[in-house]
C-alpha cells in the first residue's frame, strides 16, 4: 500500500514535508499568504472579512511589545510568528486540538522549530518568552472576543482573564481584505529581521 502524501506544495514552489519540516522550505511569503486566508474563530466573527491569522499574530506582536517594552527583538519576532504554523495546519479552537491529542501538539512543535530556526530563532524558546507571548495572546483573544465574535466581556474575562485596563483601552480589531493582512504581516517581519 502506497504511503499517504505528508507534504504540501507552497506558492513560493517549495515542497513542505509536514512530517519532517526543514528550514530550507520555509518562506515567509508562504506564511504570510497562508495566515491571511486562515480564520480565527472558526468565521464565526462580525463584519465583511474574516479576522485572519495574519491580523492576529501583528496585533499579538505589538501587544506583547507594548507589556514587554524591554524584550529583545527576537522575541518579538517570536511573537509575531507564534502561530505561524498555521499557514499550513489551520487554526483549531482548543476544543478541536483537545479532541485530537498529542498528534497534533507533535506536528505544532515539529513546523515551530523549523520556523523559528529559519529566521533565527531557538528550535524552543524559553519557557519565560513562551508565557510572555502567551499572556500577549490571551490579551488579543480578549479582544478578539469581545469586539468581533460575540462574547460579553464577563464571559471573555472567564476564558481569556482579567484585562489591565491601560493596555487594552486603545485597542481595536481591524478586519481588512487578506491581501491587506499579508502586507501588514510581511512589511511587519521584514521590519523586524532588519533589526535583529
Amino acid at each position: 500500500m502506497a504511503q499517504a502524501r505528508a507534504w504540501q506544495r507552497m506558492l513560493s514552489g517549495r515542497r513542505l514535508d509536514l512530517l519532517d519540516p526543514t528550514p530550507m522550505d520555509i518562506e515567509i511569503e508562504d506564511i504570510a499568504h497562508g495566515l491571511a486566508f486562515v480564520a480565527r474563530w472558526n468565521g464565526q466573527t462580525r463584519g465583511d472579512w474574516a479576522y485572519s491569522v495574519a491580523e492576529h499574530s501583528v496585533l499579538v506582536e505589538q501587544i506583547f511589545r507594548q507589556l514587554y517594552p524591554t524584550e529583545p527583538v527576537k522575541w518579538q519576532l517570536a511573537a509575531l510568528l507564534h502561530d505561524a504554523p498555521e499557514y499550513v495546519i489551520g487554526d483549531m479552537i482548543s476544543p478541536v486540538k483537545a479532541a485530537i491529542g498529542p498528534d497534533y501538539n507533535e506536528l505544532d512543535e515539529r513546523l515551530t522549530a523549523a520556523i523559528h530556526i529559519r529566521f533565527g530563532l531557538p528550535a524552543k524558546l524559553p519557557v519565560a518568552i513562551k508565557r510572555k507571548i502567551k499572556k500577549a495572546d490571551l490579551v488579543s483573544a480578549w479582544l478578539e472576543a469581545t469586539q468581533i465574535a460575540g462574547f460579553s466581556e464577563s464571559e471573555s474575562t472567564k476564558l481569556f482573564g482579567k484585562q489591565d485596563a491601560e493596555v487594552i483601552k486603545d485597542l481595536r480589531i481591524h478586519l481588512r481584505p487578506p491581501v491587506h493582512a499579508r502586507t501588514a504581516f510581511t512589511k511587519r517581519h521584514a521590519e523586524l529581521i532588519s533589526q535583529l
